[in-house]
């Protein structure tokens, strides 16, 4: 069976935040921050908007879009670092919004590679036969976990959320043809980085949520290597090479270390999804918010050869090759 993408859908909160804005109350300016990350502009979570109230917006759009029924879903899986609770799993919450009782919901946390590894997740459960219609999210409030007055991190991230709806469809058997769908999925961890990037918080540490940390120099060199090194990675598992990829769909943390991972790649920018200046970085919902960008505009068809990559902290990396 594979894994092919019928719908797409996303969210951002109401709320604009634009550098100058943000210059009001951080000591910081609009060049400063253009110049070493590429962000404009960033979308905040209202008072009392959850993480799951994102991921559910997105998720009734990327129904809509694959023509399905919430009742018609077989699993549920939410990439998140920024949960609505410490329990129960966001997913649940989405889950019973959507009135589908019953099937497993349940979320995965690997922060700014969690959409990588939900689809990988739901991938495999669809290559298992244990499900036939799965609802993949990547919904963050890194508004919440943010030390407004660090302007090293506070200017990088944003809220938002994406979804996609993945069915599974036998292949052909055909050698020769062209399958639509998920080609493989490649992850990685290294917890000997965690002090890279960490939030210094938690339930069983000091029983707060915790403000994000990050040591942003060795963040970016880590980043780029680690994403060329997977990338080339999915490559080689499908005998290709990067002239075959339609379209890169990155991680929007910094316009750097994109340009650095493409540059290295030898990839025409012209391949590239960028939403990073108008959303910062939106950790697990990236991949997927700049995915439905392409797909919403019409840059990405059918039977194009998309790669999806990220890195976040931990560290963990990964990488998805599909065909759309």
């Amino acid at each position: 069976m594979k894994s092919v993408f019928i719908g797409c859908g996303a969210y951002l909160p109401q709320r604009s935040l634009s550098n100058a804005e943000l210059a009001k109350t951080v000591d910081t300016s609009d060049e400063w921050i253009v110049a070493r990350t590429g962000i404009s502009n960033r979308h905040i979570a209202a008072d009392g908007e959850l993480t799951s109230d994102l991921a559910y917006n997105a998720a009734v759009e990327a129904l809509a879009a694959a023509g399905m029924a919430a009742t018609e879903l077989d699993l549920i899986v939410l990439a998140t670092a920024t949960p609505d609770e410490t329990f129960p799993a966001t997913a649940t919450t989405v889950q019973a919004r959507l009135g589908v009782a019953g099937i497993p919901a349940f979320d995965v946390q690997a922060v700014c590679s969690g959409f990588i590894y939900a689809l990988a997740v739901a991938d495999n459960f669809i290559k298992a036969g244990q499900a036939r219609n799965v609802l993949v999210i990547g919904a963050e409030t890194f508004s919440r976990i943010l030390d407004w007055e660090d302007r090293t991190t506070c200017v990088l991230f944003g809220d938002g959320a994406g979804a996609v709806v993945l069915r599974a469809e036998a292949t052909n058997g055909d050698a020769g043809t062209a399958q639509r769908g998920i080609m493989s999925t490649h992850l990685h961890a290294d917890g000997r980085h965690h002090d890279m990037l960490y939030v210094d918080g938690g339930p069983s540490s000091t029983g707060t949520a915790g403000f994000l940390r990050m040591r942003g120099k060795e963040v970016f060199r880590h980043a780029v290597g680690n994403l060329a090194s997977v990338v080339g990675e999915a490559l080689e598992a499908n005998n290709l090479d990067a002239d075959a990829i339609d379209w890169l769909v990155p991680h929007q943390a910094n316009q750097r270390i994109i340009d650095h991972t493409v540059k290295k790649l030898k990839l025409p920018s012209e391949k590239v999804v960028l939403t990073v200046a108008r959303h910062g970085n939106t950790s697990a919902a990236s991949v997927p918010l700049a995915l439905n960008e392409a797909v919403s505009d019409g840059r990405i068809k059918q039977g194009d050869v998309i790669l999806m990559e990220a890195m976040g902290g931990g560290f963990t990396w990964g990488a998805v090759l599909a065909r759309w």
